[in-house]
C-alpha cells in the first residue's frame, strides 16, 4: 500500500471545519450526503457520543449522511443539530415518510481547560462546518482547526505542560490502486504522541524540571499519576473513510482495527481519562470489493499516519508549544525512553 494525502482522497466525500480562536474550541464534520454505511468503535473509558447506538449492525438504519467529531466537552454535542438541518435543507437523509431525517453520529473531546470554557462548538458552528466544506485531495486545512482547535497531548502533569495538537489527516492505496482508505482525527490524548515509525516522541508532557520530555507512560509505571483532575479531560476522536463496499459489521470490525493505529502513536491510549473514538465510513457510488481485514490494516497504518499529522501541524497556541514551531526538536533532547 502507498500512502497518499488525506480523507478527501476518498472520492465523493466532503470535510468541513469551523473554529472559534478566541475560545479556542471548533468541529469538524465528514459529510457523505448520498449515505454511507457505517460502524464505531469506543475503546476510551470517558466517551461523548451521539447517535452511536444505531449504528450496531443489528439495528435499523443502514446509512449515515455525515459524522461530527467535535471539542467543547459534552456541550460540543449540541453542533450536530446544525449538521442536521444543513442536511435537511438540502434533501439528505432517512426517509420516513413524513420527513427525511439527517443521520448524524458524532463524538466529543475535552477542550474546556484552553481558551474559554463558556463558548463551545453549537448549532451554528456544525452549520458554519458544513457551508466550509471542500472536496478533492490537496485542499484539507489541518493542524490548529476545527476539533482540533483546542487538542493537546501529555496531560499527565496538568495542561500547562501538555503540547499543543490538532486535527490531522493521511490515506493509502492499495497495491493494484483500487481501494482507498483516509483518515482524518482530531488528536487530544492523554498521553503522548509518538511517531509510529522510530517511536520519538512529537508531542507530549514536558517535563519542568529538567526539560524536554517527560514520558508519560514510563512516569506513570514510575508511580507518577494522573489523578482525578484528568479524568475525562482528553480524548482523541477519528474518522476512517473508503471506497470499499462493506456491510455494517464490516464496518465496525475495520473501525476496531483502526484503533491499532492509535495503539501505535499514542501512549498511552485507551485509558480511563480518554474517550477514544473512530468511526468507519463505507462510500461511494462506485465502491468496490475488497478483504475487509485488507481494509482493516490500511484503516490503522492511516490513523497512525494521521495522528501524527496532528502533532507535527499543531502551531503554538493558548500558551501551549506546538511541533510546527520547534517543540519537537526542543523535546528531542531529553527524552526518558
Amino acid at each position: 500500500m502507498t500512502a497518499q494525502g488525506n480523507i478527501l482522497d476518498v472520492p465523493g466525500l466532503m470535510v468541513g471545519h469551523a473554529q472559534d480562536l478566541e475560545a479556542l474550541t471548533g468541529c469538524t464534520v465528514v459529510l457523505c450526503p448520498d449515505g454511507a454505511v457505517a460502524g464505531v468503535d469506543v475503546r476510551g473509558s470517558a466517551p461523548g457520543t451521539r447517535e452511536t447506538d444505531l449504528l450496531d449492525p443489528v439495528n435499523l438504519v443502514d446509512v449515515v449522511h455525515a459524522v461530527l467529531l467535535t471539542g467543547g466537552s459534552a456541550f460540543g454535542l449540541d453542533a450536530a443539530a446544525g449538521v442536521m438541518r444543513w442536511l435537511e435543507e438540502r434533501g439528505h437523509g432517512f426517509e420516513t415518510g413524513v420527513a427525511s431525517v439527517p443521520i448524524v453520529p458524532a463524538a466529543v473531546l475535552f477542550d474546556l481547560a484552553l481558551g474559554r470554557a463558556d463558548r463551545r462548538p453549537d448549532a451554528a458552528m456544525g452549520y458554519e462546518a458544513c457551508e466550509a466544506a471542500v472536496a478533492g485531495p490537496g485542499t484539507l486545512a489541518q493542524g490548529n482547526v476545527g476539533a482540533g482547535t483546542g487538542a493537546s497531548a501529555g496531560k499527565l502533569l496538568g495542561q500547562g505542560q501538555a503540547t499543543k495538537t490538532g486535527v490531522g489527516s493521511a490515506s493509502l492505496v492499495s497495491a493494484n490502486g483500487e481501494v482507498v482508505v483516509g483518515a482524518i482525527v482530531a488528536a487530544n490524548p492523554f498521553g503522548d504522541i509518538r511517531d509510529p515509525d522510530d517511536g520519538c516522541i512529537l508531542a507530549g508532557a514536558r517535563d519542568p524540571a529538567r526539560g524536554g520530555w517527560l514520558d508519560t507512560a514510563g512516569a506513570l509505571t514510575r508511580g507518577a499519576g494522573g489523578g482525578t483532575a484528568a479524568l475525562g479531560t482528553n480524548t482523541t476522536i477519528g474518522v476512517v473513510a473508503t471506497n470499499a463496499a462493506l456491510t455494517k459489521s464490516q464496518a465496525r470490525k475495520v473501525a476496531q482495527m483502526a484503533h491499532d493505529g492509535l495503539a501505535r502513536t499514542v501512549s498511552p491510549a485507551h485509558t480511563m481519562w480518554d474517550g477514544d473514538t473512530i468511526f468507519a465510513l463505507s462510500y461511494g457510488r462506485s465502491r468496490v470489493a475488497a478483504d475487509p481485514n485488507v481494509v482493516g490494516v490500511m484503516a490503522a497504518r492511516a490513523v497512525a499516519l494521521a495522528v501524527r499529522e496532528a502533532a507535527l501541524r499543531a502551531e503554538g497556541l493558548g500558551g501551549l508549544p506546538g511541533a510546527a514551531d520547534g517543540a519537537a526538536d526542543e523535546g528531542a533532547g531529553r527524552e526518558l525512553r
